[in-house]
């Protein structure tokens, strides 16, 4: 009896033991939000509200998400000081900036302050400075750390 008592708690510690070296650290995940639930939760967290503005047709766009936005470095840094929204102007969908109601097409005008920018796009809208910060195109993800540096010393 012992002897099978022994083997069990060994068996068992040695599966503890075994399993505190075989599981890295699990991998952070960016959770995108709509518009309209990511920009009032910005407004009302004082975060910065990073703004992804893509279309369903966009090659740039789909290679931001695949290389950009999946990459650990650039995952924490937008969950530490960001509120991450994904923004289709394309589609036909009512965005709301508190009760005013706006089209697709109306946003993104207004999120471009009427320049022409193309997809992608990553507006920054610095909430407790009321400034809003364009940066079009498609950057890879060392360049895109380095605009979210940047923009998170801006906001200071």
């Amino acid at each position: 009896m012992f002897r099978q008592a022994s083997f069990v708690f060994l068996f068992l510690g040695g599966i503890l033991f075994s399993s505190s070296f075989t599981h890295p650290d699990a991998a952070e995940e960016l959770t995108w939000e709509a518009w309209n639930s990511g920009y009032p939760r910005g407004i009302k967290e004082k975060k910065i509200i990073l703004v992804d503005a893509y279309t369903d047709w966009c090659g740039w766009c789909k290679k931001m998400d695949r290389d950009t936005y999946a990459n650990q470095e650039i995952i924490k840094k937008i969950n530490k000081s960001f509120v991450p929204v994904k923004f289709n102007p394309e589609l036909k969908q009512t965005y709301y900036i508190d009760s005013t109601a706006y089209s697709g097409r109306e946003l993104h005008a207004m999120l471009s302050k009427e320049y022409s920018t193309g997809y992608p796009t990553t507006y920054f809208i610095l909430t407790t400075k009321n400034k809003i910060f364009i940066n079009p195109g498609y950057e890879n993800a060392e360049q895109f750390a380095k605009t979210l540096d940047r923009i998170v010393a801006a906001a200071k």
